[in-house]
């Protein structure tokens, strides 16, 4: 289904998501309400990417609904066209998986998103590791969140290419991250010592 998406659809999206997602909240220790993130990963595709083409902004609103709320494909599909469920779609966890093999998918497959995927990923975890930074999951020690940074980088560093101000801005949080949480980053080539290691089958290179 093909509909044309307009600047109004970013309110639409954001009404949906906000109904959908109604009753969740984020892990911090004041619970924020967890629309706030979709919203915050929207909003830094703008500010910071520059993207200004509508269907992947409402695609970043969206991103989760799929994921976390009862949301059905159809409902995606119906209201906002077949290019925004294919795209929430690609960044989709399968939440019936064990949370170690959800993460070492989303490193294996990250190559191969889509420009308006790429982006939405690169926004989400900007957004996951500024969180991490400053107002972290409630009960996560030191190396939690520094395994956290770790794993993002290990998926972002495999999105080259996809936008230089939001590449920037991630490279710029990672130096804070180290700073701040005490750690060195390793490089994308000891990913297959991590516990999301690709497949032996399948390893980064």
């Amino acid at each position: 289904m093909t509909i044309a998406l307009t600047a109004d659809s970013l309110f639409t999206a954001a009404i949906f998501a906000a109904r959908k997602h109604q009753g969740q909240a984020r892990k911090d220790a004041a619970a924020s309400p967890y629309v706030t993130h979709p919203l915050s990963v929207a909003r830094i595709l703008w500010q910071i990417g520059g993207v200004r083409e509508v269907p992947t902004l409402v695609a970043a609103i969206l991103h989760d609904t799929l994921e976390d709320t009862a949301t059905t494909e159809s409902e995606l599909a119906q209201q906002f066209g077949k290019a925004v469920l294919e795209t929430v779609l690609e960044v989709t966890d399968d939440k019936s998986l064990p949370k170690m093999e959800r993460k070492r998918l989303q490193v294996l497959h990250a190559p191969e998103l889509s420009q308006p995927a790429r982006l939405i990923k690169l926004g989400d975890k900007w957004v996951n590791c500024e969180d991490i930074l400053t107002s972290p999951p409630q009960g996560w020690p030191l190396i939690r969140r520094q395994h956290y940074i770790q794993w993002a980088a290990d998926v972002i560093l495999q999105l080259r290419g996809t936008n230089p101000g939001l590449e920037a801005a991630f490279d710029a949080l990672l130096e804070k991250a180290q700073a701040e949480l005490q750690f060195t980053l390793q490089p994308l080539s000891t990913v297959n010592q991590h516990p999301w290691a690709p497949h032996p089958a399948n390893p980064v290179s």
